[in-house]
């Protein structure tokens, strides 16, 4: 299937927003959940070329990309709208998320194990960070999107701002320029900057089969948690992709792509 014709379903209830790629087949589905600042329409490319084997749905998380915008971002609620796609569509999914996606994943997991087949987290771990996030919400807000015609204007701006070359592209892809307005909920995501920092006190294991991918060049998944994260996933593995660090799937999309289908395939 095409990514022209990647079915995208808007609903009038508060459902997530979802991308869905290929037709139902006797694998199981994959749910791809994406990290801050993200959206589904990021995940395109992979989950086209995912979508050879089985279906593929990637959703926009709340107050980010078309889904609803509420005035929480926790990780149970993220949980919680995580469940309501995977019951819509009648079975237990293979679940991969990365970053804030990964930690509303195994939230999930860990909440409703019934849902989940396996787990596939990208360069996160269940634990608090102090890799602060707020400069990019203040990045955002100093874009003039009064000055702003097409995406490579606010990229323009945003590359004055941000030192990572990667991020203004990214950004931009939650842009809405006919509207003038950014698909990122700002305030209330600013607002919960710890909350999505942290990682919620949860009694409970996940004993599916569980990967930890991490980018080689990243430090947001040590070694010295591995005794915590396996508290939680005690079925649980560990691999590095080489060269990448914490956008491992942006930075190496085909690695990443050819490690995640190589576990689905193998496990």
């Amino acid at each position: 299937m095409s990514l022209a014709r990647a079915r995208v379903l808007h609903y009038l209830s508060p459902m997530l927003n979802q991308i869905v790629h290929g037709e139902p087949t006797d694998q199981p589905a994959l749910l791809i959940v994406h990290g801050l600042y993200g959206s589904g329409r990021n995940w395109g490319v992979i989950a086209k070329r995912l979508s050879d084997e089985r279906q593929v749905i990637a959703v926009d998380q709340r107050n980010h990309g078309h889904s609803p915008w509420h005035d929480s971002h926790s990780y149970e609620d993220m949980a919680e709208d995580l469940a309501e796609v995977i019951r819509a569509h009648g079975a237990p999914m293979d679940v991969l998320g990365h970053s804030m996606g990964g930690k509303a994943a195994m939230v999930l997991a860990l909440k409703h194990p019934d849902l989940v087949n396996r787990l596939v987290i990208a360069d996160i771990a269940p634990v608090s960070y102090t890799h602060s996030q707020i400069q990019y919400i203040e990045a955002m807000r100093a874009v003039d999107l009064a000055q702003v015609e097409k995406r490579s204007d606010a990229e323009a701006q945003l590359r004055a701002i941000v030192d990572d070359p990667v991020l203004p592209t990214f950004f931009t892809q939650s842009l809405d320029v006919a509207g003038k307005r950014w698909r990122l909920n700002l305030d209330v995501l600013a607002r919960d900057m710890d909350q999505i920092l942290s990682f919620p006190k949860i009694d409970g294991q996940f004993d599916g089969k569980t990967l930890f991918l991490a980018g080689a060049l990243s430090d947001y998944v040590r070694r010295e948690d591995r005794d915590l994260t396996k508290s939680y996933f005690p079925n649980s593995h560990f691999a590095k992709l080489p060269g990448a660090g914490h956008w491992l799937h942006a930075e190496k999309p085909r690695e990443f792509e050819a490690a995640v289908r190589s576990y689905l395939a193998n496990t």
